[in-house]
């Protein structure tokens, strides 16, 4: 596994993730402060419908960069060559999709809204604007997953979360200056179109060769394309119900002003779970390398790792979210636009259990095995999709409408748990590893009910103070208190977890050591050598390779 590669790509990510992160909580405060309520609802809404349209991208850069992965291994340029121009030809086509189908929607945009007429937004306009940003990122997205496939995400990452920073830096001199929505969307437009420009240059520069070359996939890699390509569009289907649904069920059944409150918890917890995904996303195409240089064994020792590492990361950011949610809104977007305790428990526990998935869904992306599971996101988004709709009526006729919210969270976790939390590892240990997953979903389980319990005791232990920075820092202080229990319980009960946290820190500050150590003995033998008589010096020696700690399959990281 090259672990360099890997720890280059996650340390990129965070590092703009948080400047990402930093700038897009200003973006919201300033669009809520200047505008109102409902141009930060209007801008949840149409990024929800956008992310629905774009189920037409059919998970064609999954799929094709996972055919990539052997070819770049075995330095099989041509096809890779080949995999490019078929991957940009069909994401051109995809932005032209989304396109129409966008503008064909917009005359369903004010049934959509709920209560969008209180403001003097033109919805049709600022929709058209934003579909633009989003079609035009299409332009470049063969490039970016070129690459991802190279294993150099940190490109990528730079690229894309530099032009969101600019982006976001644009935004808040517009709305000082002008409080427009529409010039507001127009700094999308502009940071895409700077993005593209930028991409293309690195991406020319880099792979001149793979790009330049003019080959054509054969018909074995278009079978193989076409299967991948068609699982991976199951995925998008059901990823796009379940994710997007949310957010205009909310605002068709209950309002587009409640979607902007519930819009300022999710944007944080997003941003959140973003910085903490990159520990995991960054590194598909690393453990997607390591299926085909190494077996499977060896990749399930990996994949025991980082589930231990995805659970103790979780506990640590989420039981943070739970406890500093409220005041984190305040002081960002206004003490008015805080929601129940009982919404944000909702939330904390739903997005920790969709996030107890990464590990097994890197696993599976990189090894292939979606196309097992495709049927899994056509079930689940059906049964989410009903129950939202289900739960929404009910709990709105029991507690009003901003508990209703509530409902539509708990359809998706009971999905979660009784869908995705079953199939996605069945299918990982099935065709990947080759096991039984039996002990997996022992674990897993109870890793759940272990947080469940976590968060409940943290809500009755949590402070209520005047001040809310001392508010914040007092029960983030409790929540930290909770977690690293939690934390060192685990890593007091699993051996094999302790081992591989020994070994990644031997390797990141024990490298100079013994480079250094090397160096010695290097020019202490030279000083031997040129001590020793003269013919000694011209006796045949075979050359040593030094030792090279990645490639030996019996260490884990």
């Amino acid at each position: 596994m090259d672990k360099k590669r890997g720890l280059i790509n996650i340390s990129v990510a965070i590092a703009f993730k948080f400047a990402v992160l930093i700038s897009s909580l200003l973006v919201r405060r300033y669009l809520i402060r200047y505008i109102g309520d409902t141009a930060n609802g209007l801008d949840s809404l149409y990024l929800s419908i956008i992310g629905f349209l774009s189920v037409a991208e059919l998970g064609i850069g999954s799929a094709i960069t996972f055919c990539m992965y052997k070819p770049i291994v075995e330095g099989d340029n041509a096809k890779v060559s080949a995999l490019f121009r078929l991957f940009r030809k069909l994401y051109l086509i995809i932005g032209g999709i989304i396109a129409v189908c966008g503008l064909a929607i917009m005359p369903a945009l004010p049934y959509l809204a709920k209560d969008y007429a209180a403001s003097n937004i033109n919805i049709y306009m600022t929709f058209g604007l934003m579909l633009l940003s989003i079609v035009l990122s299409y332009g470049f997205s063969a490039e970016i997953s070129l690459f991802n496939a190279y294993k150099n995400n940190y490109i990528a990452t730079a690229i894309n979360s530099g032009g969101h920073v600019l982006q976001y830096v644009l935004q808040i001199v517009v709305l000082i200056f002008t409080r427009s929505f529409v010039w507001y969307l127009v700094c999308r437009i502009i940071a895409v179109i700077l993005q593209w420009g930028v991409t293309e240059l690195l991406a020319y520069g880099k792979y001149k060769t793979i790009i330049k070359d003019k080959q054509k996939v054969d018909a074995e890699t278009k079978a193989e394309v076409t299967k991948n390509v068609k699982a991976m569009f199951m995925h998008k289907v059901g990823n796009v119900l379940v994710n997007t649904v949310d957010s205009i069920i909310i605002s068709s059944f209950i309002g587009v002003i409640l979607l902007g409150k519930y819009s300022n918890y999710t944007v944080i917890m997003t941003a959140m779970t973003g910085i903490i995904g990159l520990f995991f996303t960054p590194l598909t195409s690393i453990i997607g390398h390591l299926f085909v240089e190494e077996s499977a064994e060896a990749a399930q020792k990996y994949y025991n790792f980082f589930y231990s590492f995805n659970f103790v990361l979780a506990t640590i950011f989420f039981l943070g979210y739970y406890s500093t949610i409220d005041d984190l809104v305040k002081i960002f977007f206004g003490n008015s636009l805080t929601l129940s305790k009982t919404v944000s428990f909702v939330i904390t526990l739903n997005y920790f259990i969709q996030f107890m998935r990464q590990a097994t869904l890197l696993f599976r992306d990189a090894s292939g095995t979606f196309y097992n599971d495709r049927w899994k996101p056509i079930a689940e988004s059906v049964a989410n999709l009903g129950l939202s709709i289900a739960c929404v009526y009910l709990f709105k006729h029991l507690w009003g409408e901003e508990v209703a919210v509530v409902g539509v969270i708990v359809a998706t976790i009971i999905t979660n748990l009784l869908i995705c939390h079953v199939v996605e590892p069945h299918v990982l240990y099935k065709y990947a590893f080759k096991k039984s997953p039996k002990n997996y979903y022992i674990r897993n389980y109870l890793c759940i009910a272990i947080f469940a319990g976590a968060l409940t005791a943290l809500h009755f232990s949590l402070l209520n103070i005047n001040n809310t920075w001392g508010e914040l820092f007092a029960n983030g202080a409790i929540s930290l208190a909770f977690s690293f229990g939690i934390a060192a319980a685990v890593v007091a009960l699993n051996k094999d977890f302790r081992h591989y946290i020994h070994n990644i820190t031997s390797k990141l500050f024990g490298h100079k050591r013994r480079n250094q150590q090397e160096v010695a003995e290097t020019n202490a033998e030279t000083e031997t050598v040129e001590a020793s008589e003269p013919f000694a010096q011209s006796s045949a020696q075979e050359p040593v390779a030094p030792p090279d700690a990645d490639n030996d399959n019996s260490k884990t990281i």
